[in-house]
């Protein structure tokens, strides 16, 4: 398996073990500034990956799907990020610490544009990821070497415009809840 994918899948179990670490410290040990400083460890582990990618390449390394797939994971670590640690710290509170209230769920128009705010950030990260991988192409200057990254570049377009397209159907056909008693909830 490529170094570069092992990597990711560890930066990634790594994200989820900090971000759970934070938590634990921040809540149940009631040490809410170390808490906030294993969160803010994230960023950090984005340019570990991020530098490993670069020598690996600059190093003579044809780019594969995972040196592609590290920038898309990048772009969408620093969009989406701050989202994904407030995501998991409501429901760490509210469903491990029983404090605070239930994460809401959204319906309808307010879902609509809970989606295509998150599609406008997919947006950002699209135009963050795709950045990284033209300047990479654009250092390697080696179109053999770098197929891979253009390949990606046409496929997250594509997945951009198809995420809008959901997007457009939460305005026509809004989201309804399952069942009457969630509306109440």
């Amino acid at each position: 398996m490529n170094f570069i994918l092992l990597l990711i899948i560890g930066i990634e179990i790594a994200f989820w073990l900090v971000i759970g670490a934070g938590l634990i410290i921040r809540y149940v040990f009631q040490m809410p500034r170390l808490g906030l400083f294993f969160l803010a460890l994230t960023p950090i582990l984005d340019l570990v990956l991020l530098v490993a990618a670069s020598v690996d390449l600059m190093g003579g390394a044809r780019a594969t799907t995972a040196h592609a797939i590290a920038a898309i994971y990048i772009a969408v670590s620093v969009v989406f990020g701050k989202q994904m640690i407030r995501w998991a710290d409501e429901r760490f509170r509210y469903y491990i610490m029983r404090q605070g209230n239930k994460p809401p769920r959204l319906y309808g128009y307010a879902y609509s544009w809970k989606y295509f705010k998150d599609w406008v950030k997919h947006v950002l990260a699209y135009v963050l990821g795709t950045g990284l991988l033209w300047g990479v192409i654009f250092l390697v200057n080696n179109a053999d070497r770098t197929e891979a990254l253009s390949g990606t570049i046409k496929l997250w377009s594509l997945i951009v415009v198809i995420d809008l397209v959901i997007s457009i159907t939460y305005f026509i056909w809004p989201r309804e809840a399952k069942y009457k008693e969630e509306i109440h909830e």
